[in-house]
């Protein structure tokens, strides 16, 4: 089994409704993303994948989406407020945490049609959280 891992940062800030505790208030954090593609088989190069491929499609994925923006929960009152001041967002269905934002990388890196296997978001340097299809991670 061959498995690459490609590391991706990016930065945003959110907060957790219905929560006790600090992070029910709005903060960022500085995000360290890590994308694992593994294969059974080394294509035609000699590569799982191109990391160049996996940089250009998920990092601007990333990019686009995340980078620099509050991820909330689609109901949180500061959703109108920040709207009318053109602030960028980008809106989830639940509650920002930082498993829900590892399933939602590895969701669209998938539908991007990159092949990964498991996808790590390190929110703080000693907090991470991983999401993959596998109970192997």
């Amino acid at each position: 089994m061959y498995l690459v891992t490609k590391r991706i940062e990016f930065c945003y800030g959110h907060r957790l409704l219905d929560y006790d505790g600090i992070c029910k208030h709005p903060h960022g954090h500085n995000a360290v993303v890590e994308v694992d593609v593994r294969t059974d088989r080394l294509d035609n190069r000699n590569m799982v994948a191109d990391f160049s491929d996996i940089k250009r499609i998920v990092k601007g994925w990333i990019d686009r989406e995340l980078d620099h923006k509050m991820i909330l929960r689609h109901d949180d009152p500061l959703v109108a407020p920040l709207r009318r001041l053109g602030e960028p967002m980008y809106l989830l269905e639940s509650n920002p945490t930082v498993e829900r934002i590892a399933k939602l990388i590895f969701d669209k890196g998938r539908e991007l049609n990159v092949d990964i296997v498991a996808v790590r978001v390190w929110e703080t340097p000693s907090s991470v959280a991983s999401y993959s299809e596998s109970r192997q991670v």
